[in-house]
């Protein structure tokens, strides 16, 4: 199995739930059985994530926000870890688990 391309489409697991967390002061991944507490940078990429946006779109806003480039090895580096931890499917998985479900 092969990483993460820039025009696949990530996802949020349906385990898992994205919110800023004021007492924290950073976003969170919360699941059933606890929280996850994200650095600035996973908290950035994940709270772009919306099913919709591809990773090279969600790159490109992240490189115009903070006026940088290159940061789509990073995010790529970054998006594969969070699959590997369950946090993310591609759209591809997604497309499957729909079918699945039928």
């Amino acid at each position: 199995m092969s990483g993460p391309a820039k025009d696949d489409i990530p996802c949020l697991s349906k385990l898992y739930r994205l919110q800023w967390e004021k007492a924290q002061d950073a976003y969170v991944l919360l699941y059933p059985e606890g929280m996850v507490k994200l650095n600035e940078s996973a908290g950035e990429i994940l709270s772009r994530v919306d099913g919709t946006k591809s990773i090279s779109s969600i790159t490109e806003e992240l490189e115009k926000k903070f006026g940088v480039s290159d940061l789509l090895n990073d995010v790529l580096s970054f998006v594969e870890l969070a699959s590997q931890q369950g946090w993310l499917i591609s759209d591809n998985a997604n497309r499957e688990e729909k079918v699945d479900d039928k």
